[in-house]
């Protein structure tokens, strides 16, 4: 999938492929990691690729905080609590465990920023410290891997 999202932004004009890498980022399990490496390995200034795999990757992490908050919001008005599953109930366990910082830094090891952030505010997180500690986890990483590429790229060459 990885090589099929580089040849769809290689493909691109050179003026839009900052726009592929956008999309690509804008995708669970790409993010802005995969995002940013997608972007290098195109050609792309890698700052350029970065920047544009930060913005994909947090626009699309927005959109399910939000879209978690209102159904969150409009699911408890009332409503008794039903029981977790055991994969919910172990994401929870790690969200008491860490806290909404813990699980922005390090979830995406485990699972894409648009889920964990989704997660987190379903448990009740304050959807502002999310958002900031996500955003802040997404820029982290996004900028570690292209930086990494780049030098990869750059001793390739």
């Amino acid at each position: 999938m990885i090589d099929a999202l580089r040849d769809f932004t290689s493909t691109l004009p050179d003026v839009l492929q900052w726009v592929g890498v956008i999309v690509a980022a804008a995708i669970p399990f790409v993010e802005s990691y995969f995002g940013s490496v997608i972007g290098v390995l195109a050609g792309i200034n890698p700052v350029v690729a970065i920047l544009a795999a930060i913005v994909g990757n947090v626009v699309s992490m927005l959109i399910f905080v939000f879209s978690a908050h209102g159904v969150r919001s409009k699911v408890r008005s009332g409503k008794e609590v039903k029981p977790e599953s055991p994969r919910r109930a172990k994401l929870r366990e790690r969200f008491d465990r860490y806290g909404v910082a813990g699980v922005s830094l390090l979830g995406q090891t485990l699972l894409p920023s648009q889920i964990t952030s989704a997660a987190m505010v379903s448990f009740g997180a304050s959807k502002n410290a999310v958002i900031l500690w996500q955003v802040i986890s997404i820029i982290i990483w996004g900028t570690v891997f292209g930086v990494l590429a780049a030098l990869g790229v750059s001793v390739l060459r």
